[in-house]
């Protein structure tokens, strides 16, 4: 026989708006009133039923996370951090929710198709994390499914993605031309003058920005880009060793490749050890993110630190209401040089 909501109240001696209530979390009821509800849910084993609770209410107990690809550490530390915050305060039957970590695949329409599924179950919140598609038709697709997503209820938060205006979503943003700006300032204060570049997708925001670090740095120190040093891939291992292969093709006289992230960086080294090459004698390796495995490179990976888990964090601190949203609803979260064995200074 299916346990009502009713039925707890009768177990618990408490009227059916205060076991609703309780479950809902979103109203005051003294502590021993609530651990009365929560015994009595336990013992009758019952079970909220959310699609009728998400009709009743504003939103569902659901929240959605979006993520380019779940097997990239980079979005797997965000997502696990952002996870992590968005329980509930009992740990039972009171206010939890449900995390839905949707992977896109770097695929504008699969993007757009989750916000779509998230915004049909009402869900509570959504985070988006990572760089954004640079695309206008897809940019205002997008900032149109988080507007009407906002009007109904949930809140929206961007981590390590750009500002969406006018849609009311929080961003907290990183700062990737900086980060990359002070690595490629770090090379050339060794004395590195030719420098490759492996770049990620071409639409993606944090590709640009980075890039626009790295040449900042260069033309501040009156360094002169070679168009030959620059090459874009995906941002993953294997892309890193066939584009680090084409810059050796194309000027075998670079002193350091800077890598658009550490997985990248990770086949850069290994492209230029299948070429006779020692790192950093012959050539600098830097990367960017300071993901887990950067440390027991070999040699260890010079690189930008971004707080993922610390970001992750405070965006599902943000999407729950348990943390302010940042003056303006924007913050930038800068990152932290970690100079290693992988950067040196270049061959005479």
């Amino acid at each position: 026989m299916t346990v009502t909501l009713a039925d707890v109240a009768a177990r618990a001696q408490v009227s059916p708006a205060t076991v609703s209530r309780v479950l809902n979390g979103n109203y005051p009821v003294a502590a021993s009133t609530r651990e009365r509800v929560l015994r009595a849910v336990d013992e009758l084993d019952y079970v909220l039923n959310g699609p009728a609770s998400a009709l009743a209410a504003a939103t569902s107990d659901l929240v959605g996370i979006l993520v380019n690809d779940i097997a990239d550490p980079f979005f797997g530390i965000m997502a696990s951090a952002i996870q992590a915050e968005i329980g509930g305060p009992g740990g039972r039957a009171g206010g939890e929710r449900l995390a839905v970590v949707c992977n896109t695949g770097g695929c504008p329409e699969r993007e757009l198709t989750y916000l779509t599924l998230l915004q049909r179950q009402r869900a509570a919140a959504v985070v988006l994390t990572g760089g954004a598609v640079e695309d206008a038709p897809h940019a205002a697709a997008v900032a149109a499914k988080l507007r009407k997503l906002a009007d109904a209820g949930t809140r929206v938060v961007l981590c390590g993605r750009p500002p969406a205006p006018d849609t009311e979503a929080v961003a907290l943003t990183f700062d990737n031309r900086g980060g990359a700006r002070a690595l490629t300032d770090h090379l050339i204060g060794l004395g590195h003058r030719r420098l490759g570049y492996i770049a990620g997708p071409e639409e993606r925001t944090t590709t640009r920005h980075r890039l626009e670090g790295h040449r900042a740095a260069l033309a501040a120190a009156g360094v002169e880009e070679d168009p030959r040093w620059t090459v874009h891939g995906r941002y993953d291992r294997r892309s890193g060793h066939e584009a680090t292969l084409e810059l050796l093709r194309r000027d075998p006289s670079l002193t350091a490749i800077v890598a658009a992230n550490d997985s990248v960086a990770l086949g850069a080294c290994a492209a230029l050890r299948e070429s006779g090459l020692r790192i950093p004698e012959d050539v600098s390796v830097a990367g960017f993110d300071d993901l887990p495995f950067s440390i027991d490179a070999v040699p260890s990976l010079t690189t930008v630190r971004l707080p993922l888990a610390e970001a992750g964090a405070r965006a599902g601190r943000i999407a729950m209401g348990r943390e302010e949203p940042p003056p303006g609803g924007i913050a930038s979260v800068r990152g932290e040089l970690m100079v290693r064995g992988s950067s040196g200074v270049p061959r005479e």
